[in-house]
């Protein structure tokens, strides 16, 4: 049976699955890749696992090897190559007066390509920034423009939880959160409370909305009249994670119970 192995090139990036060869592999391992982009760095996040669909096993790519000395010796040749392409790049975009701001730098692992992310409220005429760009470096560029979700995944930060930003650290996609979810886990609709550091709704969000909704399924709406144990009453707030509901009871009294006492 074919087998594949998870890798990130990125902490924040998603997991690519590898054919892992007969390489001994397991997690947390350092390895050389092979992509469509080219020959990318990465560390191992699962163990080797059976793949049931041998097709797909047909358009794995290969692991190369395991990282040995001189890969890391390149890799960190490469961090300081990105540093200095990106300083460079931000003199020419000052120099240029274009008005976007670069946020990242990626050397690709055998120097083939030199990606520049940046951000920017409009569409850039960077032309000229990408011959001076070619000049400098004589290698392929691509400048690949993100939104302030992505340029927080990037550049990191702490959530008002007080944690790292979930983008940064246990998201693998950046998916679609709109207001409805913040509706449905009972949030004030204060920007100030919703929103991430890129300004846009927080990414938990998304991660916490399907479990809100499972729990949510036996608990009766704000405002329905429910029979109880203890007489009718008035739903007036839910509490989902504690699993309870409060109530206005006929004579005005607010009590709070458990939904397992309404079976």
């Amino acid at each position: 049976m074919a087998k594949a192995i998870g890798v990130k090139f990125k902490r924040e990036g998603k997991i690519y699955y590898f054919d892992p060869g007969d390489l001994p592999l397991k997690k947390g391992m350092a390895v050389i890749c092979q992509t469509d982009q080219g020959i990318v760095f990465g560390y191992t996040v699962t163990d080797i696992k059976e793949l049931e669909d041998d097709q797909s096993a047909e358009e794995l790519k290969p692991v190369l090897r395991i990282a040995n000395e001189d890969d890391m010796n390149t890799l960190e040749e490469n961090q300081e190559l990105e540093r200095q392409a990106q300083e460079f790049c931000k003199e020419r975009v000052k120099s240029r007066g274009l008005p976007m701001k670069v946020v990242a730098t990626e050397y690709l692992f055998d120097r083939s390509k030199i990606i520049f992310y940046f951000t920017a409220e409009n569409r850039v005429d960077f032309r000229e920034l990408v011959k001076d760009l070619v000049q400098k470096y004589r290698t392929r560029i691509e400048l690949r423009q993100i939104g302030a979700r992505h340029e927080t995944r990037i550049l990191k930060g702490l959530g008002i939880c007080g944690r790292e930003v979930c983008c940064a650290t246990l998201l693998q996609n950046l998916d679609r959160v709109s207001v409805k979810m913040a509706k449905e886990q009972n949030m004030a609709l204060n920007p100030e409370k919703i929103s991430g550091l890129c300004g846009r709704l927080m990414c938990c969000l998304a991660f916490e909305y399907e479990t809100y909704q499972e729990l949510k399924k036996n608990m009766p709406k704000c405002g329905k009249i429910i029979t109880t144990p203890f007489g009718q009453g008035k739903v007036i707030r839910q509490d989902v994670l504690k699993e309870e509901i409060a109530l206005e009871m006929e004579n005005g009294e607010i009590k709070t119970i458990k939904i397992r006492e309404l079976a």
